[in-house]
């Protein structure tokens, strides 16, 4: 019988090197959504760091895998089974480069777009259809000769002010989100989140 517990995962790499990076946006975000519900993210479990709390009407698991983000999968598929939670209520949140900076965007399903955490979960769990919040970090900038920064430098570099300000604007509309997919499904989430600006 499948477990009527949420799970929430954030990808993300570990270690204070990575800290405040793009990539790990979704780190920065689940602990957000963790501490304002009382609940500290610091439990060590089948390669994840993990707290249980009652939060947005439910019961919630906020999951931060430690396996390095291409490996993501193993550790969220452990916690699927280990606690029998239906895919109906996994939610992943994780950094998008194809979306403006600070965009909120919620999907049902799709595939990897690049993304090697989002990849390694699909992998592991044999399927692409899970919940997302895909979180905007953007491109980087190209001169007019079209050189820039690596895409993979890039979202392993630390986030400047300026970002990290637009972020913490974001997270109202990431926790409404959130509270929308725990009590109503990813389809109330979907329609009253994707397009704010």
């Amino acid at each position: 019988m499948a477990d009527t517990r949420f799970l929430l995962v954030g990808l993300g790499n570990p270690g204070r090197e990575y800290h405040l990076t793009r990539h790990n946006i979704g780190f920065l975000f689940l602990d957000f959504l963790a501490e304002s519900s009382g609940c500290c993210i610091d439990t060590q479990k089948m390669q994840g760091l993990y707290c249980q709390k009652q939060a947005f009407g439910s019961q919630v698991i906020f999951l931060k895998p430690q396996t390095y983000m291409n490996r993501s999968g193993q550790s969220v598929r452990a916690f699927i089974d280990y606690f029998k939670i239906s895919l109906q209520r996994l939610l992943v949140l994780h950094d998008d480069i194809d979306l403006d900076p600070g965009r909120i965007k919620i999907v049902s399903k799709g595939g990897a777009g690049g993304h090697n955490g989002i990849r390694s979960i699909g992998q592991h769990l044999g399927t692409f259809d899970f919940a997302r919040m895909k979180i905007g970090v953007g491109r980087p900038t190209v001169d007019e000769q079209g050189q820039g920064q690596p895409v993979d430098r890039f979202v392993l570099s630390r986030m400047g002010d300026e970002e990290l300000a637009l972020f913490e604007h974001r997270r109202p509309l990431v926790r409404q989100a959130v509270e929308l997919f725990t009590a109503h499904g990813i389809e109330r989430s979907m329609n009253q989140i994707n397009g704010r600006t």
